[in-house]
């Protein structure tokens, strides 16, 4: 394992520090989200808390330790989703054989990233897929953040999303926020996205508008942790049922993370071990209680504020830690605080559509799907799978059948089989 970067004096430390604060509060919300998610799959709310809390931070220490990259692993926005309300509600598994399919998926998971499969496949994704795929996680960056600043809502009847209440105090706490943000990004000041937070959380509190959480959740609750701990029910395990969850669950995990990473690391050389510390940490989260982990987009904060080696992963692993004993303060951090970081991420990552070639239309299209699938489906799986799809159709249509690689062939079947398997659950 090579020498960690840490004690490579051209590292700068302090900004290292900085974006792992950045990117622990930019996902903080999974802290508090995650549990309410999974309570309606069963799971006790004021233990899945520590489940989620010890999972990330493992999952962050794993990243610093084996890849030196500044991605957060966190449970997943949208697997938590699908756990609770396609394996448990839909299909009828108990939590206890949610954990199981979740423990077998994280093992093909495993397999995969440590065979030459994860580099067959990371190789087969075309340039544009891959520009495109960072460019509608962006997307999707921006419409979560400008819903947390109550910039836009449901549309109702009338439109898919309308403007917010530009009169109502969080809204112009959040705009404020905005603006103090991006003067801060702008003008290059360190800690920029740090500073901007801990203002307006200040502010917020001092016109009486924090959003208190109303978890019981509490420190003392933590003896009673073990009884999530190696719950997974393996009874059904060789039923067609649980295989058909197997899979799509696999497809999630393996395919998200590589289109997350890919999309925050790019051709980075961390990207093999990255993957390989996702897939532990993944396969390790259904043991301690909750959904899978995967590589979270708010990593892109961090990496926006200097981030740059594992010291990020291991500050935002701590820093996790560390908020066992401050749950109850978290809930000081409004959403106001936290939406302006996540908007300016989110359009920064947008920049790469840039790199898409836009005058053929065969390479745009099923980049274009991406981008705007991922955010309206609220679903990267989904985004990339019709993107996976449309790629070597649009070729085809094209007359350039050579410019399709059969490793991307297998994985817009894969992908397809997906979409079909999501339709028949």
């Amino acid at each position: 394992m090579k020498k960690k970067h840490i004690f490579n004096s051209n590292i700068n430390l302090q900004t290292e520090l900085i974006a792992g604060m950045t990117s622990f509060f930019a996902i903080s919300y999974i802290i508090v989200v995650n549990p309410l998610i999974l309570k309606d799959a069963g799971i006790p709310a004021s233990l899945s808390v520590f489940a989620t809390i010890f999972s990330s931070a493992l999952g962050c220490l794993l990243m610093y330790f084996i890849a030196d990259a500044p991605i957060i692993i966190t449970p997943g926005m949208g697997v938590n989703a699908f756990f609770t309300y396609t394996l448990v509600q839909s299909m009828g598994f108990t939590w206890q054989q949610a954990l199981a399919v979740c423990a077998v998926s994280g093992l093909v998971y495993l397999l995969i990233a440590f065979t030459p499969l994860s580099k067959v496949f990371a190789s087969a994704i075309p340039a544009s897929l891959k520009h495109g795929i960072t460019a509608g996680i962006g997307m999707f960056l921006v419409v979560l953040g400008l819903e947390k600043a109550q910039l836009i809502r449901s549309g109702g009847k009338q439109s898919l999303l309308a403007l917010g209440d530009l009169s109502s105090l969080p809204v112009l706490l959040a705009l404020f926020c905005l603006a103090l943000t991006l003067v801060l990004y702008l003008r290059k000041v360190p800690g920029g996205f740090v500073i901007g937070i801990v203002v307006t959380s200040i502010l917020a509190f001092l016109v009486h508008l924090v959003s208190r959480s109303d978890s019981n959740t509490s420190l003392s609750l933590l003896g009673s942790y073990g009884t999530l701990l190696f719950q997974g029910d393996f009874g059904g395990i060789f039923t067609v049922k649980f295989l058909a969850a197997v899979f799509s669950m696999t497809m999630i995990l393996v395919f998200e993370s590589m289109g997350l990473l890919q999309g925050l690391l790019g051709d980075s050389p961390n990207f093999q071990r990255a993957y390989q510390a996702s897939a532990i940490a993944a396969f390790c989260s259904s043991f301690m209680g909750t959904s899978p982990t995967v590589a979270a987009a708010e990593s892109a904060s961090g990496i926006e504020s200097g981030g740059r080696t594992g010291v990020t992963s291991l500050t935002a692993g701590n820093m996790f830690l560390i908020s066992l004993f401050l749950i109850p303060l978290l809930s000081y951090v409004p959403d106001a605080a936290i939406a302006p970081v996540i908007i300016i991420t989110g359009a920064l990552m947008m920049e790469q559509i840039g790199q898409i070639d836009l005058t053929d239309f065969s390479e745009w299209f099923p980049a274009f799907l991406i981008v705007v699938l991922i955010p309206l489906t609220g679903s990267i799986s989904s985004g990339l799978a019709f993107g996976f799809i449309a790629y070597p159709f649009a070729k085809f249509a094209a007359g350039r059948k050579d410019s399709v690689s059969r490793t991307l062939l297998v994985l817009s079947v894969l992908f397809l089989l997906q979409l079909i398997s999501s339709v028949l659950l």
